[in-house]
Protein backbone atom coordinates (compact mmCIF):
# COMPACT_ATOMS: atom_id res chain seq x y z
CA UNK A 1 0.00 0.00 0.00
CA UNK A 2 1.65 3.00 -1.27
CA UNK A 3 0.31 6.16 -0.22
CA UNK A 4 1.16 9.71 1.17
CA UNK A 5 -0.07 10.50 4.77
CA UNK A 6 -2.90 12.22 5.10
CA UNK A 7 -2.99 15.00 7.46
CA UNK A 8 -4.44 13.49 10.34
CA UNK A 9 -2.14 10.80 10.43
CA UNK A 10 0.43 11.67 13.31
CA UNK A 11 2.09 8.23 13.72
CA UNK A 12 2.68 5.01 11.65
CA UNK A 13 4.15 1.76 13.78
CA UNK A 14 5.00 -1.10 12.20
CA UNK A 15 4.87 -4.48 13.17
CA UNK A 16 6.28 -7.58 12.47
CA UNK A 17 4.00 -10.73 12.03
CA UNK A 18 5.14 -14.66 12.52
CA UNK A 19 4.09 -16.50 9.67
CA UNK A 20 5.48 -19.89 8.70
CA UNK A 21 8.04 -20.10 10.97
CA UNK A 22 9.37 -16.78 9.69
CA UNK A 23 9.32 -13.16 10.71
CA UNK A 24 7.60 -10.58 8.21
CA UNK A 25 6.73 -7.05 8.03
CA UNK A 26 3.40 -5.58 8.07
CA UNK A 27 1.72 -3.61 5.91
CA UNK A 28 2.70 -0.38 8.29
CA UNK A 29 6.14 -1.26 7.93
CA UNK A 30 5.87 -1.62 4.18
CA UNK A 31 4.62 1.74 4.15
CA UNK A 32 7.01 3.37 5.99
CA UNK A 33 9.86 1.47 3.67
CA UNK A 34 7.86 3.20 0.83
CA UNK A 35 7.61 6.98 2.28
CA UNK A 36 11.13 6.73 3.28
CA UNK A 37 12.59 5.26 -0.18
CA UNK A 38 10.21 7.03 -2.94
CA UNK A 39 8.34 9.90 -0.77
CA UNK A 40 10.38 11.77 1.97
CA UNK A 41 13.07 13.91 1.55
CA UNK A 42 15.53 12.47 4.26
CA UNK A 43 17.05 15.75 6.24
CA UNK A 44 19.34 14.41 8.90
CA UNK A 45 20.01 11.03 10.38
CA UNK A 46 20.99 10.80 14.22
CA UNK A 47 24.46 8.28 14.78
CA UNK A 48 23.65 8.11 18.43
CA UNK A 49 20.45 6.36 18.83
CA UNK A 50 19.91 5.77 14.33
CA UNK A 51 16.55 7.76 14.44
CA UNK A 52 15.95 9.86 11.31
CA UNK A 53 14.23 12.91 10.24
CA UNK A 54 12.44 13.31 6.94
CA UNK A 55 10.65 15.78 5.18
CA UNK A 56 6.97 15.85 3.37
CA UNK A 57 7.79 17.47 0.38
CA UNK A 58 3.79 18.36 0.13
CA UNK A 59 3.06 20.14 3.24
CA UNK A 60 6.76 20.58 4.70
CA UNK A 61 5.86 18.63 8.15
CA UNK A 62 8.82 16.72 9.87
CA UNK A 63 8.88 13.01 10.38
CA UNK A 64 10.81 11.62 12.86
CA UNK A 65 12.18 7.63 12.02
CA UNK A 66 12.84 5.43 15.07
CA UNK A 67 13.14 2.10 16.29
CA UNK A 68 11.71 2.17 19.58
CA UNK A 69 11.90 -1.80 20.13
CA UNK A 70 16.07 -1.98 21.00
CA UNK A 71 15.66 -5.15 22.61
CA UNK A 72 14.83 -6.49 19.13
CA UNK A 73 17.14 -7.53 16.41
CA UNK A 74 17.68 -4.84 14.53
CA UNK A 75 16.03 -2.27 16.56
CA UNK A 76 12.63 -3.87 15.87
CA UNK A 77 10.00 -2.64 13.58
CA UNK A 78 10.15 0.73 12.69
CA UNK A 79 7.72 3.52 13.37
CA UNK A 80 7.45 7.13 11.75
CA UNK A 81 6.00 10.11 13.88
CA UNK A 82 5.33 13.60 12.28
CA UNK A 83 7.18 15.56 14.87
CA UNK A 84 7.03 19.72 15.17
CA UNK A 85 9.05 22.03 13.59
CA UNK A 86 10.63 22.71 17.32
CA UNK A 87 11.40 19.28 18.05
CA UNK A 88 12.90 18.55 14.16
CA UNK A 89 15.73 21.55 15.01
CA UNK A 90 16.14 20.69 18.74
CA UNK A 91 17.07 17.05 17.63
CA UNK A 92 18.76 17.07 14.54
CA UNK A 93 20.93 19.47 11.86
CA UNK A 94 18.30 21.39 10.50
CA UNK A 95 19.30 24.34 8.11
CA UNK A 96 16.61 26.97 7.33
CA UNK A 97 17.04 26.29 3.93
CA UNK A 98 15.34 22.55 4.87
Amino acid sequence: MNRKPNIKEAVLIGNWIEKDGSVIQDSVCEQIQWLIDSYFKLIDVNGNNWSALYKNPDDGSYWELTYPKSHMHGGGPPTLQRISEDEAYNRYNVGSSQ
